[in-house]
């Protein structure tokens, strides 16, 4: 019997972070992104460190993941000129960053 349940997402690899910076970097959005990131695993790291749990860390990193995933479509949804009006903010779906 395993100790984690079916259900929770494996965790990042060590360089998991390292890489996905990389990928930011690269990045049309880099300007803005990259601060953003930093931000975040700065904050991350910290709450890692008083918490002692990693979940903060890899919280971040599974986020910023599914941002870079999901930015084609949302560059394919916008110069198709939809109307974005009723869009969703995606802290509602992801979580405020705090």
């Amino acid at each position: 019997m395993s100790a984690q349940s079916e259900e929770a997402p494996a965790p990042p690899a060590p360089a998991a972070a390292a890489q996905l910076l990389a990928e930011l970097r690269a990045d049309r959005r880099a300007s803005t992104w990259v601060p953003a990131f930093e931000q975040d695993w700065v904050r991350a790291l910290d709450d890692a460190r008083h918490s002692f749990s990693l979940a903060p860390v890899h919280a971040v990193v599974r986020t910023w993941r599914a941002r870079l995933a999901a930015a084609p479509a949302v560059d394919a949804f916008l110069t198709g000129g939809c109307d974005d009006s009723d869009g969703i903010d995606l802290d509602q779906v992801f979580g405020a960053r705090t």
